[in-house]
């Protein structure tokens, strides 16, 4: 399958899917959505594959979210905000494989959301954590808050996105967003040896006990649903279009100016 935006590899039993766009921090644009949803429903349908990989390319980020150069109102592609992200955290999470968020760099914004979404997340000591959404205008209105608040408590995932800082992988660890933290020299030999113990087990016994986690916190999809309905409204105001625009010239927003009452 010929891919502009990710590198797509199959080999003994485990699938990796890498964002290729490491010059923008492996921001995704409408057309890296739709390649990584390809290649998760190739890995999804290929009985030989067992387990799926999710990365970044380079040394410098996992995935630093939407591309805001490719914004204006939205991303320019299918769905409500031009972007069928959520399609592709529905994909995540369907998939009856276990899907593992290899983070060695920047996890934020929709990265960071990618790396919440997936059953489990091996980072490098080298990683680093967190939202930047309302800096620019955006906000992740599903998975991202309501799913995050699972993870690490609702007081701390208020934290993560009303302050929009940003957490060291030991940090992450601490909180719960990452399940182990290496050396970054480790890292692809950790995923390799997690990978290898899950190939060893029951697929189908693997495939029910991610249905019955997700199955608690499926409500969650009907308020990401809702939510991405006031979302593709919210790009479309002045404020919205104010991060965006800041972002791009390198400048501090000025959000209250820009919005209306």
């Amino acid at each position: 399958m010929p891919f502009q935006d990710i590198l797509y590899e199959k080999r003994d039993g485990i699938a990796t899917i890498t964002i290729n766009r490491p010059k923008v921090l492996n921001a995704f644009r409408a057309e890296t959505i739709e390649e990584m949803l390809e290649a998760m429903r190739d890995a999804e349908d290929d009985d030989e594959i067992g387990v799926v990989v999710l990365g970044g390319a380079g040394d410098r980020a996992f995935c630093s979210g939407g591309d805001n150069s490719s914004r204006d109102g939205g991303y320019g592609g299918r769905g409500l905000v031009g972007l069928p992200i959520e399609e592709l955290h529905t994909a995540i999470r369907d998939c009856r494989k276990p899907v593992i968020a290899k983070v060695q760099g920047y996890a934020i914004g929709g990265g960071n959301v990618l790396a919440t979404v997936c059953d489990l997340t091996i980072a490098s000591e080298k990683a680093v954590f967190g939202q930047v959404g309302p800096r620019v205008g955006s906000v992740d209105p599903g998975w991202g808050t309501a799913f995050l608040a699972r993870h690490v408590g609702d007081k701390r995932a208020r934290e993560i996105w009303f302050l929009c800082r940003r957490y060291t992988a030991a940090e992450a660890f601490q909180m719960g967003l990452a399940n182990k933290v290496v050396p970054a020299d480790q890292l692809d030999a950790e995923v390799e040896a997690w990978c290898r113990e899950i190939l060893a087990l029951s697929p189908t016994a693997i495939a029910i006990a991610k249905r019955s986690f997700n199955a608690d916190s499926e409500n969650i999809r009907g308020i990401g649903a809702l939510g991405f309905e006031a979302l593709a409204l919210y790009y479309n105001t002045g404020e919205a279009k104010e991060g965006t625009q800041a972002f791009l010239e390198k400048r501090r927003p000025d959000f209250r100016a820009k919005r209306k009452r």
